[in-house]
């Protein structure tokens, strides 16, 4: 009986140290991409892992516990200079998706979590079963863009390779990803949790943007 408390107590003991390093190791994670503008959350994870010196891989926290940790960061030490910030790139994107309308575009990414700091760019997805038809909408705009390629995971299945245009306006990088319109019924997974991307359309942003400025209010 009583080596059966022990282990127990060890096996306890064990656990509230695993925890306790996840909590440092996702908490220095934010850090560094907070004050780093590290945007991958597994080089930030290790990256943190080798400054702490914490090595087992019990300990590495999942992506979503660091995206906590640095909600938490900006909160805290960012505050309000966070808000502005987001708020523009809100705002910036809100324009973009009505600028976009035939595309039946989303916002995704850090701006659409509340995440964004001075390195994210307004991220979209725009969708069209003609590939061609974004770059031929932006020539014919006088959008000067740079062509990139991403790997977007569509199901635990099924991969893409989905073509990508780059190009700054307002003084803010947007970083647009064209997906066939099937794609509208079901957000591509995350690679933050595996899980279906969050997104918002013009109307869901604009909702997002009175939540800001009801909070701002409320806080002054």
């Amino acid at each position: 009986m009583a080596n059966a408390r022990a282990r127990r107590h060890a096996q306890q003991h064990a656990q509230t140290r695993t925890r306790e390093r996840r909590h440092r190791l996702a908490h220095e994670a934010a850090r560094l991409m907070a004050e780093g503008g590290i945007r991958d959350y597994h080089q930030a994870k290790l990256k943190a892992a080798s400054r702490l010196g914490i090595h087992d891989d019990a300990s590495l926290p999942r992506n979503r516990e660091i995206e906590d940790a640095l909600r938490e960061y900006q909160r805290l030490f960012a505050g309000d200079a966070h808000a502005e910030g987001l708020r523009e790139r809100r705002e910036a994107a809100l324009r973009a998706l009505e600028f976009f309308h035939a595309f039946s575009p989303r916002l995704v990414g850090p701006v659409m979590e509340g995440t964004a700091d001075a390195h994210a760019a307004v991220a979209l997805h725009l969708h069209a079963d003609d590939a061609d038809a974004v770059p031929r909408f932006l020539e014919e705009h006088g959008i000067p863009a740079e062509s990139r390629a991403r790997r977007v995971r569509l199901d635990p299945q099924r991969v893409l390779d989905a073509p990508v245009w780059l190009f700054s306006a307002e003084g803010l990088a947007f970083d647009l990803t064209v997906l066939p319109l099937q794609v509208l019924r079901q957000a591509p997974l995350s690679g933050v949790d595996e899980r279906p991307m969050p997104r918002a359309s013009a109307s869901r942003l604009r909702e997002l943007l009175a939540q800001d400025e009801m909070d701002g209010y409320f806080a002054g």
